[in-house]
Parts: C-alpha cells; sequence; structure tokens
C-alpha cells in the first residue's frame, strides 16, 4: 500500500459510514421497521383468531397510537410512528367503510403503487426521488443535479431498484387481493413488508457507497460566512488605520 492509496481508501470508509448513517435516519432502521410491521401483524393476527373486524382494527389502530406516545415520551422523532398512524388510520376507514377487512391493507397497497411509479417517472425526469430524499440528509441537497453527476448516476439506479422492487410487490399483492381470503392475504402481505424494503435499502447502499462524496453544502454556506465576515472586519480595520 502506498501512502497515496491509504486516503484514498480512508476516504471510501468514511464515505460508506456516513452512507449508513444517512440510510438507517432516512428509512428509520429496525426500530422504524417494527412500527411498519407490528399494527399490521396484529390486525391479521387477530382477525385470524376470531374474525372480527372491528376489534381487529381497533388493536392495530391502537398500537399505533400507542408507538406514538412511546416516541414522544421518549423525545424522539415521530415521523415514522406518525406515517404510520395515518396509514393505518386511512386503512381502518377503509375496511369500516365496506365492511371487508381486506380493504384494511387497500390504502397501503395504492401508497406502494402510488410511489412505484413515483421513483421510476422522477428518475425518467431527471430528477430521482431518492436523490430528493436522501440530498437533506447528506447535507448535499440538490448540488447532485448539477455538481456531482457520479452521485446523480447512483440515485438514479437507486430509484430504479425502489420503483421496480416496489412494482414487483404490487404485481404479488393485487392479484391476491382480488383471488385470497382475508387471512392469506395478510399474512403474505406481512411476509412482504421488510424483505422487499431490506434488498432496495441495501442496493441503494451498494450504489451510493461506490458513488462520489457527496458536497456538503451547508459547510460551504458557513465557510463563505466565514470569510465574508473576515473580508468585512479587514475592511473595518483598514479604514480604522485610515482614520487615523
Amino acid at each position: 500500500m502506498t501512502s497515496l492509496d491509504k486516503p484514498t481508501e480512508d476516504a471510501q470508509r468514511d464515505s460508506r459510514a456516513v452512507t449508513e448513517a444517512a440510510l438507517f435516519e432516512a428509512f428509520g432502521g429496525l426500530r422504524g421497521m417494527i412500527e411498519t410491521v407490528l399494527p399490521g401483524l396484529l390486525f391479521v393476527t387477530i382477525f385470524t383468531i376470531n374474525k372480527d373486524l372491528h376489534s381487529a382494527a381497533i388493536a392495530a389502530l391502537g398500537v399505533s397510537i400507542l408507538l406514538v406516545v412511546v416516541r414522544l415520551v421518549m423525545k424522539d422523532t415521530v415521523k415514522h410512528a406518525f406515517s404510520g398512524v395515518f396509514g393505518v388510520a386511512f386503512g381502518v376507514v377503509f375496511a369500516m367503510m365496506t365492511g371487508n377487512a381486506k380493504d384494511f391493507y387497500l390504502p397501503g397497497m395504492l401508497y406502494t403503487l402510488g410511489l412505484a411509479l413515483a421513483y421510476i417517472i422522477t428518475t425518467l425526469a431527471g430528477v430521482p426521488l431518492i436523490g430528493l430524499i436522501l440530498g437533506p440528509v447528506f447535507k448535499e441537497n440538490l448540488s447532485w443535479r448539477t455538481r456531482n453527476p457520479g452521485r446523480k448516476t447512483a440515485y438514479a439506479k437507486a430509484s430504479w431498484a425502489w420503483g421496480l422492487i416496489l412494482l414487483a410487490k404490487c404485481a404479488i399483492l393485487f392479484p391476491l387481493y382480488w383471488w385470497a381470503d382475508t387471512t392469506q392475504f395478510g399474512w403474505v402481505l406481512i411476509a412482504l413488508k421488510i424483505p422487499p424494503f431490506l434488498l432496495a435499502v441495501w442496493l441503494t447502499w451498494v450504489f451510493l457507497a461506490k458513488a462520489p462524496p457527496p458536497i456538503d453544502v451547508f459547510a460551504e454556506m458557513e465557510a463563505e460566512e466565514r470569510a465574508e465576515k473576515e473580508r468585512a472586519e479587514k475592511e473595518r480595520e483598514a479604514a480604522a488605520r485610515s482614520a487615523d
């Protein structure tokens, strides 16, 4: 290993560590996955046991609200738990309106389909959605669009991965929504909650770990502000000396 190789390897390790931390923050990590799965798992479990839509729906909504309360008490970020509450609430409303327990899952399925199309359409438009999501997390905002083409390519690949994986998931779930009974459909949906998500996150990590590091636009702005203050201070000093 030469002295020139070591900084490169260190930079790659730092970039991968930053990528892992950013993905963990953006997608909620293990706790976020639990909060995503638990309400639906409770719903299908209770419905499998007693076939009662109301008790299953109330239990699912109750546990999703409890997860938000726990985060509030712990003064933790609530964005993932709140999104879970809204998703469960929409599912409960749909199921109660139609009287069909399978409709508890319909809003989430439609959201997944819409998200898949959003990933694909934004990538085709040259503004991949995963870049819009992760740009602020990496403190690069939209600098990757014009100043960092390697990261734009990585974001495009990651967005394609998310879009196609979610479309594949929809291709499995929507036919089952019509053909399978509620219990079978619910357990298949729960089984498909985490694996596609983990695959998409892993592919995102692979693409971004090989991409150039992000441009920290916040650090650039702070540096510009410091430089501006230094220039202003020098001008004041120069003016004071001239006055003397």
